[in-house]
């Protein structure tokens, strides 16, 4: 039996969509994630013995006949359909299931993702040709359906499942969370052998560079964070230390042109011994010598461990600093202060690692002055790269239930990004508009860029490294427009 995983087209005359990004979108920046919960749920299906058709349309930025006629080739057969989704293209990906479950009748439609996750029963109701889908982690939902499907067996087995039976919407018992990630077959195996590794753009690391998970869910309470409130939990699984060094010996030895390994994991370095120990082994096998990597690293890391990552290979971490009034930070449940910011940032020097620094603007608490002082000590900070973006909340997070119950929001799914794919500012609260928070963002990014230090580092940086030279050069191209206004 076939399963065909689709990935659906979005707006390819824009540009590519970036579905499983935090914070979907055409990015100014040519970012494109790649769509790797999408691609873990393919692999557990194929070592369940299922035929597995993959089809990434906006890595290809394939629109909708497109898509189709690559379906017509290569899933024809196929009895299973499972389409990513996400908050802004919600209405075309069920449109696009709704398609495809035209010109397949008796093949199952299923959606998975953050989207119907956080609303099951109003997601089944835009379309009553929609099958199903999956609610949370859906490796084994996809799995179970399968083979359900295969043997003919009851759907209500299904756990984690919502479907359709005789008109009504059942939805099944959660599924537990997935505890031996070990199971789970590499990424980077399936990528090698349907993917091609330069569709995709981490803007933060060299290209082309190849992202993978090292364990699931987020013990941090951040209430704007969709992956663990909505997928995966604040559990961190973890696969353990040998495999993830078994990924990156095989992405060292059979990816030969890709330059950096971006480390995905919502916090990689929740666990300092865990980290230490991956460290140790890339150091004892010679992996530090042979590719680099980046991570998502919280700013309670410290010095001793940033170092090890640093022999270890590393070059880059990104912690989410949001912002630097401590209100604001308890406000959002971040479980930061502002003193381990500093210390971060001090010590990240010290130990040679860079940062790419994340500002957040328009969480409960924000002000015109506050932020400003995020402005002024993100200036002050001086990190090799910083991105400023306004909240941009999500069904099934505690900062959308805020924003919704306040009347910050409308809750118009397809206000979330403008016509062009980019992302639009749909808060509203009493002391800032849409439009003041979208403002500041393009001044600070301009403010921090174009000062002369900016450019004296990049071009000192960019001699010292020619990958972080050209990694530079590809960057100021791309946000010009936005810069030089």
């Amino acid at each position: 039996m076939k399963v065909c995983f689709i990935n659906p087209p979005f707006k390819a005359e824009y540009g590519k969509f970036s579905r499983e990004s935090r914070s979907p979108s055409i990015g100014h920046s040519g970012v494109l994630y790649y769509p790797l919960w999408l691609i873990y749920a393919a692999c557990v299906a194929e070592k369940n013995g299922f035929d597995v058709a993959f089809i990434d349309a906006p890595a290809k930025q394939m629109n909708k006949k497109q898509t189709l006629e690559r379906v017509k080739k290569e899933a024809a057969d196929a009895k299973l359909f499972v389409f990513d989704t996400s908050t802004p293209s919600i209405y075309s990906d069920v449109e696009f299931a709704e398609t495809i479950k035209n010109m397949y009748p008796d093949a199952f439609t299923m959606l998975v993702g953050t989207h119907p996750s956080a609303t099951p029963d109003e997601t089944m109701g835009i379309c009553d040709l929609i099958d199903g889908l999956a609610r949370h982690e859906y490796d084994y939902i996809v799995r179970d359906t399968a083979i359900a499907l295969r043997d003919g067996v009851d759907l209500a087995t299904v756990r984690g499942l919502t479907y359709r039976k005789d008109g009504e919407v059942v939805h099944n018992p959660d599924a537990e969370h997935i505890t031996d990630l070990d199971e789970i077959p590499y990424a980077a195996e399936f990528i090698k052998r349907r993917l091609c590794v330069t569709d995709y753009v981490f803007p933060a690391a060299a290209f082309p560079s190849i992202q993978i998970f090292t364990g699931r869910g987020c013990p941090a309470q951040c209430n704007f964070c969709v992956y663990p409130q909505t997928l995966h939990g604040h559990r961190y699984r973890l696969r353990s230390p040998e495999n993830v060094i078994g990924e990156i010996e095989y992405i060292v030895n059979n990816f030969p042109d890709v330059k950096e390994i971006v480390f995905e994991d919502d916090t990689f370095t929740i666990h300092k011994q865990r980290v230490s120990e991956i460290c140790n082994m890339m150091i004892q096998k010679g992996i530090n010598k042979k590719i680099r990597w980046l991570c998502n690293a919280r700013v309670n890391l410290d010095y001793e461990t940033m170092c090890l990552m640093k022999n270890a290979g590393c070059h880059l971490i990104i912690p989410g600093i949001e912002s630097v009034n401590q209100q604001i930070l308890k406000n959002i449940h971040k479980g930061t202060t502002v003193e381990q910011i500093e210390a971060y940032v001090a010590n990240a020097r010290k130990a040679g690692l860079m940062i790419h620094a994340c500002y957040m603007v328009g969480n409960q608490g924000e002000t015109h002055e506050t932020m400003r002082e995020t402005l002024a000590a993100a200036m002050r900070f001086k990190t090799d790269t910083a991105q400023f973006f306004p909240l941009i909340p999500y069904p099934g997070t505690g900062a959308y239930n805020w924003a919704k119950s306040n009347g910050y929001i409308n809750g118009k799914y397809d206000e979330y990004i403008h016509e062009d794919g980019t992302l639009n500012c749909i808060i509203n609260t009493p002391e800032l508009s849409a439009q003041e928070l979208v403002d500041f963002c393009a001044y600070a990014r301009k403010k921090y860029y174009m000062r002369p230090w900016y450019i004296g580092h990049r071009l000192v940086r960019g001699l010292r490294d020619p990958e972080d030279l050209k990694r530079s050069l590809k960057a100021f191209w791309r946000l010009k427009d936005s810069l030089l206004k």
